[in-house]
């Protein structure tokens, strides 16, 4: 059994050197197009493959389609986890100047932020949605399943499973 496992280990780790060796450079041109930076394009193709070697796929038809299909939803968490940065820093521009955070706590907010943002990332969307609607636009529950088009009962079920899901990133 264990050699088994151990075959299968490394044709996996073939699979990912052979997708690296072959599109590494690909890829990090086409992030660095996208977003004009060489540093932000590394780092996003290393987390693409990052993610890839723990998918433990092992064959790959159309490598550059799965690189980019994989590259676009890391691209989008970047996008929003800027947006949250922004939205920050703009709050921290028109706070008093007294109210600025220590560096120390800037940077803490920013991870926690982040690290939110990934806890919401593992709730269904529409769950996601609900929680947003609440916690964030202030609505009602009964106004959420207007908004939705889902009953009462089922945005109370949504809320739940969120604050479920807030309670064991807390723990």
């Amino acid at each position: 059994m264990s050699e088994t496992c151990s075959d299968d280990h490394n044709h996996h780790l073939r699979a990912i050197e052979a997708l690296y060796s072959g599109h590494h450079g690909w890829l990090y041109a086409t992030l660095k197009r996208k977003l004009g930076n060489a540093m932000d394009a590394a780092d996003l193709a290393q987390d693409t493959f990052t993610r890839i070697l723990a998918s433990q796929v092992t064959v790959i038809e159309r490598p550059r389609a799965y690189l980019s299909c994989v590259a676009k939803g890391i691209l989008v968490n970047w996008y929003q986890r800027k947006a949250l940065e922004r939205a920050y820093l703009d709050a921290l521009a028109h706070a008093p100047q007294h109210e600025a955070p220590s560096p120390e706590s800037h940077f803490l907010v920013l991870e926690t932020l982040h690290e939110i943002d990934a806890m919401l990332d593992a709730l269904p969307p529409m769950v996601k949605r609900a929680f947003l609607l609440s916690q964030i636009n202030g609505l009602k529950y009964h106004d959420i399943a207007v908004q939705l088009d889902v009953s009462l009962i089922t945005v109370k079920r949504y809320m739940k499973q969120a604050f479920l899901q807030c309670l064991t990133w807390v723990e």
